[in-house]
């Protein structure tokens, strides 16, 4: 009886082992579909992370085409860039992208990647966009007097009050902008990439919008003056109004404005802009004797390229006889090579755009101060308030500086280049 029992015990060991194999053997396939299924999921991810990322570098070459386009004059709309199946360098990845016409003067680029067998498209529209986008911006100071108030309108629509207005600096260095007791900015100040706004804005008592750092440096690209004939060594003027009318456009070696000695008595020299579009290359500086003055007429414009400096004396000032608030009735490029002074005055209300990223800007005005600047640096000294005109943003394809930027981006499932809906696509990054 013993030995048949102890047989059996020893029996019932062979099916807990297949038993045991069995469980195991399923986990272990489990876990080798789980590895299986986890390694695809990863190649798949890493696919559409790659596709994802090509679609992004069709996006950029795309752009950089456009502009590229944008600087050869005049502007041909005929033939937009397209490329198929491009390579990225050091890897098996490849974009494709073309770019049509929307509405308005906006375009719109479809960029497709693919990697792996997976195929990503993204959609951008991208627009104009110009030098005078902030109401002020600086390489590197910025100071506002006391009591300055700095807010914006719409010279193109006088009903639009909904106006984005801010102003800033590059630096991050500590108190980079100073805002002297009783100032207001109807709007953002803004300093650089990865400044402190505690630090790099000096507070002495202003009231603001939102203080924050940059999440990219504004591009400030350096404006070329255009060839012209060179017209002679300087434009001179000496206790007489000299009028230049368009003309006389041209290259000069300098401006001289100067008030008469004591034979002619005390007469300012004014130089006088009529009769349309006036634009001037000067070389070198220019000087504003005290009391002198560059007067722009009505329903005229002055363009000027500076490649030296400007000094103004006392009672001195660039006036303009229109309305104050078309403020592109002045523009003032700085083209000098190195760094370059502007002391500006006006008489009364200033009215004008300044583009001087290597240039150290000061203002000053016996009044209001309408329009843009962009300086090295920047100090306002006027006898009144600072007015940003939103309508600078409104560019066409030959103004200066004018550049293709992103407006809106959007990401959607792959779709054949040649069934492209530019309806639907607008209305999808609209939103």
């Amino acid at each position: 009886m013993y030995k048949l029992i102890k047989s059996k015990k020893r029996g019932s060991a062979i099916p807990l082992a297949i038993v045991a194999v069995i469980i195991l053997l399923a986990m272990g396939v489990g876990l080798l579909g789980l590895g299986l299924n986890s390694r695809i999921f990863s190649i798949r991810t890493a696919s559409d992370i790659a596709a994802r990322c090509a679609a992004d570098a069709g996006l950029a070459a795309a752009l950089f085409e456009m502009n590229e386009k944008l600087k050869v004059e005049p502007w041909d709309g005929t033939s937009l860039p397209e490329a198929k199946s491009v390579s990225l360098p050091n890897c098996d990845e490849v974009f494709s992208y073309r770019v049509i016409r929307g509405t308005g003067s906006n375009y719109i680029i479809e960029s497709i990647g693919e990697a792996g067998g997976i195929k990503k498209v993204v959609y951008a529209t991208i627009g104009l966009q110009g030098l005078f986008e902030h109401a002020i911006l600086t390489k590197q100071t910025l100071t506002l007097k006391s009591g300055t108030v700095v807010d914006g309108y719409n010279s193109l629509n006088p009903l639009d009050t909904d106006i984005d207005v801010d102003i800033g600096t590059q630096s991050t260095s500590s108190s980079s902008i100073i805002l002297n007791s009783g100032v207001t900015v109807k709007g953002d100040v803004v300093v650089g990439v990865g400044g402190n706004p505690k630090t790099a804005i000096k507070d002495l008592g202003a009231t603001t919008g939102d203080r924050y750092s940059a999440t990219a440096e504004d591009p400030l690209p350096q404006v070329n003056p255009p060839t012209m004939p060179n017209m002679g060594p300087a434009i001179t003027v000496k206790a007489e109004t000299v009028t230049i009318t368009p003309e006389d456009n041209g290259q000069y070696g300098r401006i001289d404005i100067k008030q008469g000695g004591k034979a002619e008595g005390v007469v300012p020299g004014v130089l006088e802009i009529s009769g349309g579009d006036v634009v001037l290359y000067i070389t070198g500086n220019i000087e504003l004797g005290e009391q002198c003055e560059i007067v722009v007429a009505e329903n005229s414009t002055l363009t000027l390229y500076v490649d030296g400096d400007i000094h103004s004396r006392a009672n001195s000032g660039v006036n303009t006889k229109n309305p104050p608030e078309k403020a592109a009735t002045f523009k003032l490029y700085a083209t000098g090579e190195g760094t370059q002074d502007f002391d500006i005055k006006a008489k009364s209300e200033f009215t004008g755009v300044i583009y001087a990223p290597n240039a150290d800007v000061d203002l000053y005005a016996n009044g209001d101060a309408y329009g843009s600047v962009i300086a090295n640096s920047f100090e306002f000294k006027a006898g009144g308030n600072y007015h940003y005109d939103e309508a600078l943003r409104e560019v066409k394809m030959d103004d200066e500086g004018v550049r293709f930027v992103v407006k809106r981006w959007s990401e959607g499932g792959y779709r054949s280049l040649s069934v492209l809906d530019i309806e639907q696509i607008e209305q999808k990054l609209d939103k």
